[in-house]
């Protein structure tokens, strides 16, 4: 299965109602659940269907377990945000990155004034780096997000003041 209609079909279970998607072509089988957010599954519940004829439904499926396994700190950071400012928020299911690169300094630190349009971090979906931009001027007051922690779609990274 392509790798694109894969990550179509992984956004579509995440931005709708559908709580379960199972697909199956001729190059195999792919199916995706959404996990209650108020419950945590173990990660062994993330695999594709068996009898997956494709290579990359495996790898693709992999890091999902990642933004389920830690509920804790999806239910601690609304609480954190409940302070003044701006809060950016994850347009995406992904892994959080403070900075460009591996070892390069981070895009943003608390108290960096920062202009509508400057990249603050990057969030890697689907092995696809997507610089996040900042959606208001200001100074960045807290970062609500570890580096390299996955995050959910509209989850809360950072405020700006």
């Amino acid at each position: 299965m392509d790798l694109r209609k894969l990550k179509t079909l992984v956004d579509l279970v995440s931005e709708s109602n559908i709580s379960e998607l199972e697909i199956t072509e001729a190059d195999g089988k792919v199916r995706i659940v959404k996990a209650d957010p108020g419950a945590a599954r173990p990660p062994g519940q993330w695999v594709p269907a068996q009898g997956a004829a494709a290579p990359m439904a495996a790898p693709a499926l992999a890091p999902m377990p990642l933004p389920m396994a830690a509920p804790t700190t999806q239910a601690a950071a609304p609480a954190a945000v409940s302070e003044t400012g701006h809060v950016v928020r994850s347009p995406m299911v992904g892994t959080f990155y403070r900075s460009s690169a591996p070892g390069a300094k981070p895009l943003v630190e608390v108290g960096h004034a920062v202009k509508e349009g400057d990249p603050i971090c990057i969030i890697e979906a689907m092995k696809i780096m997507n610089e996040i931009d900042a959606d208001k001027d200001g100074t960045v007051t807290k970062i609500l997000v570890e580096n390299g922690q996955a995050v959910e779609f509209d989850q809360p990274l950072l405020v700006i003041e």
